[in-house]
């Protein structure tokens, strides 16, 4: 090495760092990529990205072999540079420190601090150009790295460490891809990113978060006279209607306005053709999933069902509709006040309707309100008073300070919710 020409010698230094950046590169393109774009692009016959996925199935071998080329140019840099030292400044004392400062200077510069962050901005780019290298340099060290891997898996078995299978190991749970999700930003619009979320939830949510409480039911009781049944019946706008007899929650079954059309027509509507025309109604249980409800609709060809408790005692009403709109957002014009976006002012305050669902106003507004308990925010308010609470009563829940604006027929009617933080 003595007699190579100076010059020479800089030019091996220099075709060193830049290998030796390379393979810090590779490292972190390899460990940073996105698998899961990989195997999207390897089954669409991609052959860079089938190459990294192979690489990435056997990620000890990967960075044995990265890490081993890494070593050995390092080591040969370090040995070059000691060579030109002694050549440039002879045989002075301080000559070795000054290439070691100066080896250790652009190591870091120039083959590990500028090509990791190169590579980790391009991960997914560079790995399907890398492992077209990385794969025959694999190959020709194999014999090396496998006798350094018998050493490697001998001291994790010492340190009681076993390492997970690729497959295991890179496995995304329901809560990674609720964050993958949330981190598409413009990649996914809004509308279809909030149909995604309301999915990971559909495990969480019952039928008694999304029904119609009992006293928004809409009844025909049975034993009125026909004359005020009719009238009902021609304001109503809904297509299917409850009937109960004498008492509200004495629901005997559920008429189809549809199926009374020739009857209007004819005026042969009475109390015998309505009976006949009823189904009989269809209970549901309140903790039943959304999603086992859609499939229990889909089986018995239902649409609509009644909400019962453990005693039997009707809660609320569902329809095929609110399970869809709790996947999908409102599409009607029901309830719009409560199925507007809800979004801070300038002041940081926004104003609620007492009946939304407290998981819709965790999901507009980022909160973590409880929805162990009630289900919506007037009872949530309720339970923590213990009281219906009178107009301008402020109270604070979970860290959300709240003011009553609007109370009806004991119930808190309108809120006023402050970002929490906020006094």
């Amino acid at each position: 090495m003595d007699e190579l020409p100076l010059s020479t010698q800089f030019v091996a230094l220099a075709a060193l760092l830049i290998l030796s950046g390379f393979f810090s590169m590779a490292e972190t393109v390899m460990m940073a990529s996105n698998r899961i774009r990989l195997r999207h692009l390897a089954k669409g016959e991609h052959r860079g990205a089938r190459l990294a996925i192979q690489l990435l199935s056997k990620t000890d071998q990967l960075l044995g072999m990265i890490l081993l080329g890494n070593t050995l140019i390092n080591s040969l840099a370090a040995m070059l540079t000691a060579n030109i030292a002694v050549t440039v400044f002879g045989d002075e004392k301080w000559s070795l420190e000054a290439g070691a400062l100066f080896v250790t200077f652009c190591l870091l510069v120039f083959s590990e601090i500028t090509p990791k962050v190169a590579g980790a901005m391009y991960s997914d780019w560079l790995a399907i150009r890398i492992s077209y290298i990385l794969t025959p340099l694999l190959r020709i060290a194999y014999p090396v790295v496998w006798f350094i891997n018998l050493f490697v898996r001998s001291l994790l078995r010492l340190l009681h460490l076993q390492p997970k299978p690729d497959a295991e190991g890179h496995h995304l749970s329901v809560e990674e891809l609720r964050a993958v999700v949330l981190d598409s930003g413009q990649f996914i619009p809004s509308q279809h990113r909030s149909i995604l979320l309301n999915l990971f939830e559909l495990e969480h949510v019952t039928v008694a978060d999304i029904m119609t409480p009992r006293g928004e039911i809409e009844t025909i009781d049975i034993a009125a006279p026909i004359d005020e049944i009719m009238a009902q019946l021609a304001t109503s706008y809904h297509t299917r209607v409850i009937v109960s007899e004498h008492d509200s929650a004495n629901v005997i079954g559920v008429l189809r306005l549809r199926h009374l059309l020739s009857e209007a027509f004819n005026g042969e509507i009475n109390l015998e053709t309505l009976r006949e025309r009823m189904t009989a109604p269809y209970f549901i249980p309140a903790a039943t999933p959304i999603y086992m409800q859609l499939q229990f609709f889909r089986e018995n060809r239902q649409r609509l069902g009644l909400v019962v408790d453990e005693y039997g005692e009707i809660q609320g009403l569902v329809t095929l509709e609110d399970i869809v709109e709790a996947l999908v957002g409102k599409f009607t014009t029901r309830q719009a006040d409560v199925g507007t976006r809800l979004t801070w002012d300038e002041a940081g305050t926004v104003l609620v309707d007492g009946a939304i669902s407290l998981r819709e106003l965790n999901r507009q507004l980022e909160l973590d309100l409880p929805v162990d308990g009630p289900r919506t925010l007037n009872g949530l308010i309720i339970e923590h008073l213990q009281d219906i609470p009178e107009v301008g009563v402020g109270v604070r829940v979970s860290g959300v300070p709240m003011e009553i604006i609007q109370t009806q027929n004991r119930k808190v009617k309108m809120v006023r919710l402050h970002y929490p933080g906020q006094e």
